[in-house]
């Protein structure tokens, strides 16, 4: 397991790093869309260009910020029983629906996404609106978040699983606490 969980805190490293620039960008499109609107309602100036820059950034912040929110065990999950078992039990409803649901999913939207950008890019594909931005780092978020999904899935899994055989993580990085949300 020593291997595994060196990729685990490898993968949660980077998705931090991610996760970290995904904020910046939360901040960054704010920018641009007030800039956008003071420009544009303050001095009639306005730039195709300037609305997919904030498009670009909000896609941005959610494939890049996906795999962030992976590692922090805070995506939304529907709560049938889960806040209801035990940790154990909830360790392994995770690995089971890492393996069977998440991982699957997500690579088959990496896969499926990846072509969609080559095409893009080979074509240097731009914006059909006048003023427009070239399209293919946009159409790039998307296999690079699902892949960055596909990774974050796989140290989740190693961690609960070296959990569920009575290791200990030293560094701490399972974030397999479980609150149910206020109602």
């Amino acid at each position: 397991m020593g291997p595994l969980l060196a990729f685990s805190r490898g993968v949660d490293a980077l998705n931090t790093a991610f996760g970290r620039l995904a904020d910046w960008l939360v901040l960054l499109a704010c920018v641009v869309s007030a800039g956008n609107a003071f420009l544009r309602y303050g001095f009639g100036l306005g730039s195709n260009a300037w609305l997919e820059l904030q498009w670009y950034l909000f896609a941005g912040v959610v494939m890049l910020g996906a795999s962030y929110t992976l590692f922090r065990n805070e995506h939304v999950r529907v709560d049938l029983v889960y806040g209801s078992i035990r940790e154990r039990a909830r360790l392994w409803v995770d690995v089971v629906g890492i393996g069977l649901f998440l991982l699957p999913a997500m690579a088959l939207l990496a896969w499926m996404t990846w072509p969609f950008f080559v095409e893009s890019w080979v074509r240097g594909e731009m914006s059909s609106s006048p003023g427009g931005l070239i399209r293919w780092p946009a159409k790039l978020l998307m296999p690079l978040g699902f892949g960055l999904v596909v990774a974050q899935g796989l140290s989740e899994m190693i961690k609960r699983i070296a959990l569920l055989r009575g290791m200990r993580l030293a560094d701490g990085r399972l974030h397999a606490s479980y609150a149910r949300p206020e109602q």
